[in-house]
C-alpha cells in the first residue's frame, strides 16, 4: 500500500510522492512553555489509577491490574489532550507545472481573411472542417481558434490540462487582463473560449504581458502559450515586457502572413506656415502587387464651415506602378489660409484586397500666420548668441519679429532704442507668457530677480512652454541652485562646481539620442555621430552633481563621471516638466558645428530644438484661450473630453465668476442632421478649478464635428475639428506579425506554432514537475481517532470490570 499517497488522500492532496517527517509537539501554551509539566501529570494520574484499584479494590489479582492499567491509559490521554497535541506532518508533492494561455482579445481577431485553397484546407483539417462563423459570410481568425479549442477538448487539450494547471487570461486594451477560469461545475458550464470576446479596439501586448508579469507571484509558472495575430498597434514592447515573465513563452499565431494588401501612411509636418511651401509625403506600402497601377491622392479638408465638397482641395494626385514593397511621393503644398487642416491621403481599393481601411491615412495639421517667440536672455554677447540669433532672423516661423533678447551687459540706450533688446527683465505677465521658448544663458545668480524665475517655471510648468538652458564659462549653471529654476533643470547642480578645461574632449552621444530629431543631424541615412563630429574637440565643460531620475541624457562627456562616480558628466539631457520640456547644454561652444558645413548642422539642431519645445502648444497670446480635446480620432458612439485652458489678460487663471452663467459656452457642428433634424447642438463647458473648463460631448454620427467656444473676455471663437469613423486601426493590416511572434517566442526560450503545428507543443515542452514541500498541522484532541481512542478503553475498562464481577 502506498502510504504517502493515501496519507495525501486523507489530506487532501492528490500528488503526494513522500512523507518527509512526522513529529508531535503541544499546543496549550501552558505545554509549549513547560512540557515535563505534562508528563508529571501523565504520571500523577495513572499513579492515582493504581492506588485506586490497589486501595479499594482488595484481593488484588491480575485481572484488577489491568483494569488498573486500562484506567491510567484513559487518564493520562485525557491529561494529553487537555495538552492541545499537534502532529506535524511534511509532505513532499511534485504538482502539475502552471500553464497560462493568453488569449487576444483585440479587434483585429474578428476579420475574416479571404484565405486561397493551399492555405484555407490545411487550417481546415486541423480544426476538424470550416468552423461556424459568428458574424459575416466567413469564418474570423477566432473562430478557427475556438474550432480547433473544441475539436480537441477530449483530445490535444484534455492531455494538456493532465499535464498542466491550465490558466486561461484574455488579454483586451479595454478590460486589461481578464482571467477566463472556469468554475466548479466545468463538465456542465460552456467552456472558457465561449467567454472569449474580440472587441478591443487596439492590439497592446505589451501592457497584458506586463500585467500578467505582475500576477506571477505565487505561482509557479512553467510557460505561457500566447493566441494572437500579434498585431502589436499599441503599448509597450511585448518582447520586453515577454522577458519580465521569466519563463518561456509559446507562441501561437492566427492570421495569414501574406495577403493581397495596398496601402498608405502620410508624413506631414505637425505645422505649416501660411504662404510658404512644405512638402507632404506619401508612403505606398504593397503586397502580391507587383506592376499593379494604382492613383496615389492627397487631399486638404479646410477649416472653414463650407459644404464639404467646397472645402476639399486636391493637394496633387499621381499615377504609380507598384514595383517595390515600400514606395514613396511627395508632393509640395503651399496653405493659403491659416487654421486646423485634414490631410488625406488615399488610393482606390483593389478587388481582392481583404482589408480596405488602410487605402486611407489622415494627418492633423496646424497651418498658422504667426510666428514663434523667442527669449534669450544672456549676460554678454557669446559667440553662441550671435549665431543663434542670425540662424532664427531668417528661420520662415519665426523671422525678425519673433526674436528677442535681454543682455545685462548691453548699454541702456541701446536697450531702449533697438526692438531686437528688451529693456528689462522682469516684463508684465501679459508680455512674458507671449514668449514660447526661453533661452537661458550665462548668467550670475544676481542677475536672476525671483519674479523672473517664478514666471519662467509656471511658463514651463502651466502654460507648456520651452526652456533651453545653455552653461558658459564664466558663471556656470551652478549659479541656478537655490532659485525656483532649480528642480526644472534635467540635472542637479553643483553652486560650488567650476568649469573643466583641464584637457579637451570629444563630446559622446548616448543611444538616446537617436529618439530626438534634434539630435538626427545630416542627411537621411547619414550617421549622427559623423556629423557630431563637426564639433572637433571642446576645449571645456561645466560639471554638475548627478542627473535628475527624470531626465534622458543624450550626449555626455566621455571618461568623465558624477558624484555617484557611475554616471558619466551629462553635456546634453532633456526633461519633462509639467506641460513643457527643458532641456540642458553643458556647453556654449555649439557654434563649432559650422566648422565643416556652414549653417547645415547648426540650423539643424536649433531649428529641430525650438519646433520640439515651441509648436507643442498654441503660439503667443492664442495661449490665454485654448480649446482642445483628449483626441482628435473618435469612434461613433465615443464621448470626446472638452478641454478650455482660460486665462485673463494677464495670464492668471480666468475666474468663474467672470463668466457669464459661470461656465463657457459653446457649439457643436455636426456633419448630418441629428434624429430631430437638428445640425448645431449648444454645449455648456462648467469650471472644474480655476483657469480649467471641461465637459464631454456625445459623437453619435460619423464625420467631420466642428466644436467652437467662444472666449467670454473678446468674444472670439476657438475652433477645434474632430473626426468621427468607425474604422479601427485593428483592420488596416491583413496579416500576422510574423516577425514580432517569432521575436516573443525566441527572446523568451520558447518555440512559434500556428493551428496546424500547436499539437506539437506537448512533445517540444515537457518540463520537470516543481518540488513542493508542504507542512499540515494536524490538532490531534478535537479528532474522531481521539475520541474513539478514549471511549474504546473506557469500553474496555468497563467490559473488565463485568468479567471480574465489580460494580
Amino acid at each position: 500500500m502506498n502510504w504517502p499517497a493515501l496519507t495525501g488522500r486523507l489530506l487532501g492532496y492528490t500528488d503526494v510522492e513522500q512523507i518527509a517527517s512526522i513529529r508531535t509537539s503541544f499546543g496549550a501554551s501552558w505545554a509549549q512553555q513547560s512540557p515535563e509539566l505534562v508528563w508529571a501529570a501523565v504520571i500523577v494520574v495513572a499513579g492515582l489509577a493504581l492506588w485506586f484499584y490497589r486501595r479499594w479494590q482488595p484481593n488484588p489479582r491480575f485481572g484488577y491490574w489491568c483494569l488498573a492499567g486500562f484506567r491510567a491509559i484513559v487518564l493520562a490521554v485525557l491529561v494529553i489532550v487537555l495538552a492541545d497535541p499537534v502532529l506535524q506532518v511534511t509532505l513532499v508533492r511534485y504538482p502539475p507545472p502552471v500553464l497560462w494561455v493568453a488569449v487576444d482579445g483585440s479587434e483585429s481577431l474578428a476579420i475574416a481573411d479571404d484565405l486561397p485553397a493551399e492555405t484555407r484546407e490545411p487550417l481546415d483539417g486541423a480544426v476538424g472542417g470550416t468552423p461556424p462563423v459568428s458574424t459575416g459570410e466567413r469564418p474570423a481568425r477566432v473562430d478557427y481558434v475556438r474550432a480547433f479549442l473544441s475539436h480537441e477538448r477530449q483530445g490535444w487539450l484534455a492531455e494538456l490540462a493532465r499535464r498542466f494547471q491550465v490558466k486561461p487570461f484574455m488579454i483586451s486594451s479595454a478590460q486589461g487582463v481578464a482571467p477566463l477560469e472556469e468554475g466548479d461545475h466545468a463538465a456542465t458550464e460552456p467552456p472558457w473560449w465561449s467567454r472569449w470576446t474580440t472587441d478591443g479596439p487596439v492590439t497592446a501586448l505589451g501592457d497584458g504581458l506586463e500585467e500578467l508579469a505582475r500576477r506571477q507571484v505565487g505561482d509557479n509558472l512553467s510557460a505561457v502559450l500566447l493566441i494572437s495575430d500579434f498585431d502589436q498597434n499599441a503599448g509597450p514592447s511585448p518582447v520586453e515586457a515577454a522577458k519580465r515573465l521569466k519563463a518561456p513563452v509559446f507562441t501561437v499565431g492566427v492570421g495569414p502572413v501574406s495577403a493581397v494588401d495596398l496601402s498608405v501612411d502620410l508624413l506631414a509636418p505637425p505645422t505649416m506656415k501660411k504662404a510658404e511651401t512644405s512638402t507632404l509625403t506619401v508612403t505606398v506600402r504593397q503586397q502580391e502587387l507587383e506592376q499593379t497601377p494604382v492613383t496615389v491622392r492627397v487631399w486638404a479638408e479646410s477649416p472653414t464651415v463650407a459644404a464639404q465638397a467646397a472645402s476639399r482641395q486636391l493637394v496633387g494626385e499621381r499615377l504609380l506602378t507598384l514595383s517595390s514593397p515600400v514606395q514613396t511621393v511627395d508632393l509640395e503644398y503651399t496653405p493659403d489660409q491659416a487654421g486646423r487642416f485634414l490631410f488625406v491621403a488615399e488610393v482606390d481599393s483593389l478587388p481582392a484586397e481583404t482589408i480596405t481601411q488602410n487605402n486611407r491615412s489622415e494627418r492633423d495639421v496646424r497651418v498658422i500666420d504667426d510666428f514663434l517667440r523667442l527669449l534669450y536672455v544672456e549676460y554678454e554677447p557669446t559667440w553662441e548668441w550671435r549665431f543663434v540669433k542670425e540662424v532664427f532672423h531668417r528661420d520662415k516661423l519665426v523671422g525678425l519679429r519673433g526674436f528677442r533678447t535681454f543682455l545685462r551687459s548691453a548699454d541702456p540706450v541701446v536697450r531702449e532704442t533697438n526692438e531686437l533688446f528688451l529693456s528689462t527683465l522682469t516684463l508684465p505677465r501679459s508680455e512674458f507668457f507671449e514668449a514660447d521658448v526661453v533661452f537661458l544663458g550665462d548668467l550670475p545668480a544676481s542677475a536672476l530677480s525671483t519674479r523672473f524665475c517664478e514666471m519662467t517655471r509656471e511658463f514651463v510648468d502651466q502654460f507648456g512652454g520651452g526652456l533651453v538652458v545653455i552653461g558658459g564659462p564664466r558663471f556656470g549653471p551652478g549659479q541656478l541652485a537655490g532659485t525656483p529654476l532649480a528642480d526644472l533643470l534635467p540635472v542637479v547642480v553643483d553652486p560650488d562646481a567650476r568649469r573643466r578645461d583641464d584637457r579637451e574632449f570629444r563630446l559622446r552621444l548616448t543611444p538616446f539620442a537617436s529618439q530626438y530629431d534634434f539630435m538626427r543631424l545630416g542627411t537621411p541615412g547619414e550617421p549622427s555621430g559623423d556629423s557630431w563630429n563637426a564639433l572637433g574637440k571642446l576645449p571645456w565643460y561645466q560639471p554638475v552633481l548627478r542627473v535628475d531620475p527624470r531626465a534622458t541624457v543624450l550626449a555626455e562627456h566621455p571618461t568623465d563621471v558624477c558624484t555617484d562616480g557611475k554616471t558619466r558628466q551629462p553635456l546634453i539631457a532633456v526633461r519633462p516638466f509639467g506641460r513643457g520640456e527643458v532641456v540642458y547644454v553643458g556647453i556654449n561652444e555649439l557654434w563649432r558645428l559650422r566648422r565643416l558645413r556652414g549653417e547645415q548642422y547648426y540650423r539643424q539642431f536649433w531649428g529641430q530644438l525650438i519646433h520640439r519645445l515651441g509648436l507643442s502648444h498654441a503660439l503667443g497670446d492664442q495661449k490665454r484661450f485654448v480649446v482642445r480635446t483628449d483626441r482628435r480620432q473618435y469612434r461613433r458612439g465615443e464621448e470626446a473630453l472638452v478641454i478650455v485652458e482660460a486665462y485673463d489678460e494677464e495670464f492668471r487663471p480666468l475666474d468663474e465668476h467672470r463668466v457669464p452663467d459661470r461656465r463657457l459656452h459653446g457649439e457643436l457642428l455636426r456633419p448630418a442632421p441629428d434624429e430631430q433634424g437638428q445640425r448645431t447642438a449648444t454645449i455648456m463647458i462648467p469650471a472644474v478649478r480655476p483657469g480649467v473648463f471641461e465637459a464631454k460631448v456625445g459623437l453619435a454620427t460619423e464625420g467631420e464635428h466642428r466644436l467652437r467656444v467662444t472666449d467670454p473676455l473678446t468674444d472670439s471663437v476657438s475652433e477645434v475639428v474632430l473626426s468621427v469613423s468607425d474604422v479601427s486601426i485593428e483592420r488596416r493590416n491583413p496579416v500576422r506579425n510574423v516577425n514580432l511572434q517569432e521575436a516573443i517566442s525566441a527572446e523568451t526560450g520558447g518555440q512559434s506554432y500556428d493551428l496546424t503545428t500547436v499539437r506539437q507543443f506537448l512533445d517540444d515542452f515537457q518540463p520537470p514537475k516543481p518540488r513542493e514541500t508542504t507542512v499540515e498541522i494536524l490538532s490531534l484532541w478535537d479528532t474522531w481517532l481521539t475520541f474513539g481512542l478514549v471511549c474504546g478503553l473506557l469500553l474496555l475498562e468497563w467490559l473488565g470490570r463485568k468479567g471480574v464481577h465489580l460494580p
